[in-house]
């Protein structure tokens, strides 16, 4: 949906907010990990008339440790000791389903995991699990994550009444054509 070959993190996601009319006052305040997650929410989630009744669930190997490091780096030298609170807030990786949440005024059910791999089992089996409980109407899923220079997001919206059936092995099927396309680009 969008590359750049190349370049680091910050410039990445820049451009692509850009790219992608994102508008979130926030947005340059966030760590790595939400302003991932929040750019490829904001991408299915606009235009989605608002439907506060949407599940989030996410799911990633790296957890929060991009801002783990940061933290710890800030409280590790004595000489130096700062922990600073707007980097201690995102040291929990389902803050980023919180700024989702904030930027699109959603109020339903969410969870975050953490797992060494893309996990479509998993994804598959809580998503049908909140869908067909009337949990809700409607759940963004997928993968997102952020550890030093590598980073990923493979997000997806789905519903009772999809076009494409959601599926296990659809998931996977997805999933993994979307990464060989992105190591082909």
């Amino acid at each position: 949906m969008f590359s750049l070959k190349n370049i680091q993190f910050p410039h990445f996601i820049k451009a692509a907010a850009t790219h992608f009319k994102t508008d979130y006052p926030k947005f340059y305040k966030m760590d790595n990990l939400s302003k991932l997650a929040l750019l490829s929410a904001d991408i299915l989630l606009k235009g989605n008339d608002k439907n506060e009744d949407t599940a989030i669930l996410l799911f990633n190997r790296a957890s929060s440790l991009d801002s783990d490091r940061k933290h710890q780096a800030a409280i590790s030298d004595p000489e130096n000791f700062y922990p600073s609170p707007s980097v201690f807030v995102y040291t929990l990786p389902n803050i980023c389903i919180g700024e989702i949440c904030i930027k699109h005024h959603l109020h339903s059910e969410n969870a975050f995991f953490v797992f060494d791999t893309f996990n479509p089992k998993h994804l598959f089996f809580n998503a049908d699990y909140l869908l067909k409980q009337n949990k809700a109407t409607q759940a963004l899923c997928g993968w997102v994550d952020f550890d030093d220079k590598n980073y990923e997001a493979f997000l997806y919206l789905v519903s009772e009444n999809g076009i494409i059936a959601h599926q296990q092995e659809e998931i996977e099927r997805i999933y993994h054509s979307h990464k060989s396309k992105a190591t082909n680009d």
